[in-house]
Formats: C-alpha cells, sequence, structure tokens
C-alpha cells in the first residue's frame, strides 16, 4: 500500500493552548485541585508546500510535553492535495 503522505516538509508552531476544561486526575489522593492535575494541549503549526502556506491545528495528549511557540515539527503531506497533513512530534513525556 501506497504512503498518502509522500512529501515531507518543516513546519513551526505558531501557538500552544491549554485546554483547562480537560483536567485529568494522576494521583489517587490530592491535597489541593490541581494537586496532580494534567492537562492536554493544541498546537497551531505553519508550513509551506508548493509555494503556498498552511495552518493546521494539532490535538497533543494530556502526559506528552508539547512543543513551544517556535520550535520545528516534521509535517507530512500529500504531493496532491497539500492541505491534508500528518504533525509528526517528538514524544516527551511529562510524567
Amino acid at each position: 500500500m501506497e504512503n498518502k503522505f509522500s512529501e515531507k516538509t518543516v513546519g513551526t508552531v505558531i501557538a500552544v493552548k491549554r485546554l483547562w476544561q480537560i483536567k485529568i486526575n494522576t494521583n489517587p489522593v490530592r491535597s489541593h485541585s490541581l494537586d496532580g492535575a494534567v492537562f492536554p494541549h493544541t498546537i497551531t503549526v505553519k508550513y509551506t508546500a508548493g509555494g503556498v502556506e498552511y495552518i493546521k491545528k494539532k490535538f497533543v495528549r494530556a502526559r506528552l510535553a508539547p512543543p513551544r511557540a517556535g520550535e520545528t515539527v516534521d509535517v507530512y503531506f500529500r504531493e496532491e492535495k497539500p492541505s491534508k497533513c500528518k504533525i509528526v512530534l517528538e514524544e516527551r513525556k511529562i510524567i
């Protein structure tokens, strides 16, 4: 089977947003409401393909540390439709 995302480029993280409304408790007993709490994030990535600039968002699980704004990430996209992409993050666990 052919890989759908055959082209690769480098994208830049332009925004990182913590989703405060989705709290995940990691401790069975807490001394206060945020003791052991982790939150998922959404990141916004800007990349260029075929001379056109695209902006995409990606959900980052709560137990993974998101990249910071300004860092670069790998973006794989379709040659025939560059707006369809796959953003690949380096997995950095926070817990």
